[in-house]
């Protein structure tokens, strides 16, 4: 049957009015104004935190807590060798990498890991390099440039000989 103007209808509940609590029994609410008997939401002024359970242990207190989160963390973007040999560039520099579509924010740190092969020779600048990337880099007869701004590695104090 093909809809026209003769035969369309509301969705259901589309013209349903907005409950109108507090106005006696011809509401459809009730005596009680939909609050039941008694108990603290029968109450006015009451509020409940979230996650009240009605004096139950709630979920969240429940749950254990284990771990430690440090707030001074450095967070680097990592970036592995074969996004590098993807590229038609010599030389990637830090204003590059937004460019290049590396990463999504030009202030983030970069750290270069060694997952990948260079087949050829590429400088890059970035603010850390593991051994085995920087290692890789070497042998492919590119350069790898240690940028300031990121957490400086600190070395242990060599141990007092006798």
């Amino acid at each position: 049957m093909a809809k026209n103007l003769s035969n369309l209808r509301a969705p259901k509940k589309a013209n349903t009015g907005r409950k109108r609590v507090g106005r006696g029994m011809g509401s459809g609410m009730g005596k009680t104004s939909t609050r039941g008997h008694k108990g603290q939401g029968s109450r006015t002024g009451t509020s409940l935190m979230r996650g009240f359970e009605g004096g139950q242990m709630p979920l969240h207190r429940r749950m254990p807590k284990r771990g430690f989160t440090n707030i001074f963390r450095t967070e680097y973007t990592v970036l592995n060798l074969n996004r590098f040999e993807e590229l038609t560039v010599s030389e990637v520099k830090i204003e590059d990498y937004k460019s290049l579509g590396l990463v999504s924010n030009k202030k983030d740190l970069i750290k270069v890991l060694g997952n990948g092969e260079l087949t050829r020779a590429i400088t890059i600048h970035a603010h850390k390099f593991s051994k085995s990337a920087a290692e890789k880099i070497e042998k492919a007869g590119g350069k790898a440039i240690v940028l300031g701004g990121g957490a400086q590695t600190k070395e242990a104090p060599k141990a007092a000989s006798k």
